[in-house]
């Protein structure tokens, strides 16, 4: 244990030596937590609309200015022609066109139904398929709204269903209470995985692995010195990257903090061992840099922040399943989201010990010491 305290301060001496790091893991981390949920909504706005109106009647005005009024549109002109319109979407002016045919108010009041027409640009299909679907959502409410005067109607011949909802643990359904937390975990992934990757590789380019190889310290006191540091920061940083969500957005955790914490502490362990593992099998900084990078990217687009896991392929749920963050974004969302207890989330816990075992033991074993 006194060989493991002598590494500890050279590694803190190391780490407190270089302003660059020191600036990367704590400064960088705060900035992008308080930038990047403003900016990672994925609520689609603004959607531009071309209307082509052929019939320039009553209930063809307001049907546009129920669209408008929507927040989610902006019309971007009325062309004559649906080709004016579809010239419109080449020249990326527009996002749909809503073409409303000669005779929409007729039809309506003497038949009750009218075809409308809707194009979408699908090179954004996020964008495409939300704002269809949103503009199908205001028309439909148009139609059930509209007060036709139709003689000998005849009553429904059943009962009218009315739904009603509720947003469970995010009633205005604001995506900053989605996307806070995941990117909470993602930036100390980003800090776990990175740091430590580079962390033995620095060793062997400066020459200095060679003078441990030779001294009594054995694998497993090399492997906790190396770790413990980032630990400490990891800890320091997911405490200020909370505070940063509590002053900045507001969320606090409505579950267990010591339960939160928990996850936090195995969960860096975790990362930090992937970390020393990459760098154990790496010989240099870029090398280990660009492995680490691979890897992170696949377990932050495989997480479930970005895409639902149930919307996934069966082989990349499994996938998915194996990295430990897509574990702790799911805990994480529990526990400050819907205030989740030791029940609801004990068998995460299995999962990222299960992870911190295989990555670093796996780690020390690799790890090639002379003596």
């Amino acid at each position: 244990m006194r060989a493991l305290g002598f590494i500890l301060r050279k590694e803190f001496r190391q780490i407190l030596r270089d302003k660059t790091i020191l600036a990367m893991m704590f400064v960088m981390p705060t900035i992008q937590l308080i930038i990047l949920p403003l900016a990672m909504n994925f609520e689609v706005k603004n959607v531009n609309v071309a209307v082509v109106d052929h019939d320039h009647s009553t209930y063809s005005q307001k049907l546009v200015n129920k669209i408008g009024s929507s927040g989610y549109f902006k019309f971007t002109g009325a062309p004559a022609s649906y080709a004016e319109a579809l010239a419109l979407i080449g020249r990326e002016k527009a996002d749909l066109i809503l073409e409303i045919p000669s005779g929409f108010e007729r039809n309506l009041v003497r038949e009750g139904s009218q075809p409308l027409g809707i194009s979408v640009d699908a090179i954004n299909a996020s964008k495409a398929g939300i704002g269809a679907a949103y503009l199908g959502q205001v028309i439909a409410d148009f139609n059930a709204r509209i007060d036709m005067n139709v003689k000998n109607a005849a009553p429904p011949a059943s009962g009218v269903i009315d739904i009603t909802f509720t947003n469970w643990f995010n009633p205005r359904a604001e995506y900053k209470y989605n996307v806070v937390p995941a990117v909470l975990v993602l930036l100390l992934t980003l800090i776990g995985g990175f740091m430590t990757a580079l962390n033995i590789v620095r060793e062997k380019e400066i020459g200095t692995i060679e003078q441990i190889n030779v001294t009594p310290i054995k694998k497993w006191e090399f492997i906790l010195g190396k770790l413990i540091p980032f630990w400490v920061i990891g800890m320091v940083v997911f405490t200020i990257g909370l505070c940063v969500s509590y002053l900045v957005y507001g969320i606090y955790p409505r579950g267990n903090l010591l339960l939160l914490y928990l996850f936090a502490v195995v969960y860096l362990i975790d990362l930090l061992g992937f970390g020393l593992l990459i760098s154990t099998y790496s010989n240099s900084q870029v090398q280990a840099m660009f492995i680490a990078f691979f890897f992170m990217v696949i377990f932050m687009l495989m997480s479930g922040f970005f895409t639902s896991i149930d919307s996934m392929p069966h082989w990349a749920r499994i996938m998915s399943e194996l990295t430990p963050v897509t574990h702790f974004v799911r805990v994480d969302r529990m526990i400050i989201l819907k205030g989740s207890g030791w029940n609801e989330v004990k068998q995460e816990l299995v999962y990222l010990l299960c992870f911190g075992v295989v990555f670093n033991g796996w780690a020390i074993w690799n790890y090639r010491k002379t003596n």
